[in-house]
């Protein structure tokens, strides 16, 4: 059995009321835990008055013990369903705690969006130009959330803010790798999507990489920026773990504002909560009900060299 921590376990029991509330758990243990790419995944064992199940974390599902009887293969088929979901499926910018940097990553979408549509010249021109406005943007809404110095560049210099909001998030001697890879992101980004903008010989791939340097510049400065306004130290000041996440709530006394503070899912240890400003785009419609998925059927295996026939069905 895994060490686990109060909130790891309530998040756990939370997510069994939502998905079956007619069950009652009666035993829950944290007995897996594996770290793939920049996810980890826990693995719980659930027994309920009625069944047992896997529920897996990040996202977090549950599958019937019956139709998975082996753990590993609920983590595979797990891993699989999250690389497999359609993008119509896949969390909408509204979901993304990335408040108040929604704007310029709005402006991103509609340029990987555009790309599935674009097939001349000027489509792949026009694509570079809604990176560059994302990029404008990135800095614009980055200008209202630090300390702004006296001798400040233009408001649309995105060469100059980039490496002044780098410095001001990233300050000292131990982010100067960090600090670094930030300023070169934004260098080159900007810099591709401005020739992008007027190349006459652009092709898709151009397009390609201008909206792959321009997600990483978006993703390095959005965490960066993140972690800065909301105060998320490296370690825990408690334990010195790195397992730190956010946590969201309503104060009592201020039930319409919503506050965001770190949280070590190690020692329990909590930050100090900062206000959330509204998000700017609504949650999308379309979105399923349930992230829950339950098989039809149980899984079965064929004799090699034989395809499943009607019958098998």
């Amino acid at each position: 059995m895994l060490k686990t921590t109060e909130q790891e376990r309530q998040h756990i029991l939370d997510y069994m009321s939502d998905q079956v509330s007619d069950e009652k758990v009666e035993f829950i243990q944290k007995v897996y835990s594996e770290q793939l790419h920049s996810l980890r995944h826990d693995i719980w064992d659930v027994h309920t008055n009625r069944d047992r199940w896997w529920v897996i974390t990040n996202p977090t599902n549950l599958y019937s013990q019956q139709q998975f009887p082996n753990m590993d293969l609920a983590l595979t088929f797990h891993v699989g369903l999250c690389l497999r979901i359609p993008s119509s499926e896949r969390q909408s910018l509204a979901d993304l705690n990335i408040e108040p940097l929604m704007a310029c990553w709005r402006t991103f979408q509609e340029a990987t969006d555009a790309l599935s549509q674009a097939e001349e010249v000027e489509d792949f021109q026009a694509i570079g130009m809604r990176c560059r406005e994302a990029l404008i943007t990135l800095v614009h809404i980055a200008q209202d959330l630090i300390s702004i110095p006296e001798d400040t560049p233009k408001r649309s210099d995105f060469r100059g803010w980039s490496g002044l909001v780098a410095d001001v998030v990233l300050h000292g001697s131990s982010h100067r790798e960090r600090r670094g890879l930030l300023k070169s992101s934004a260098e080159n980004s900007w810099k591709f999507t401005n020739w992008l903008t007027h190349a006459r010989e652009a092709h898709f791939n151009d397009a390609e990489a201008a909206l792959a340097s321009t997600e990483l510049t978006l993703s390095l400065f959005t965490t960066a920026l993140i972690r800065h306004i909301r105060g998320v130290p490296d370690r825990c000041p408690s334990c010195g773990s790195q397992r730190l996440s956010p946590e969201r709530g309503f104060h009592t006394a201020d039930p319409e504002t919503l506050f965001e503070r770190p949280v070590c899912q190690k020692c329990g240890w909590v930050g100090a909560p900062v206000i959330v400003p509204p998000s700017p785009i609504k949650p999308d419609k379309a979105a399923a009900d349930s992230d829950c998925v339950i098989m039809d059927r149980p899984l079965r295996q064929f004799p090699v060299g034989r395809s499943p026939t009607k019958e098998d069905e």
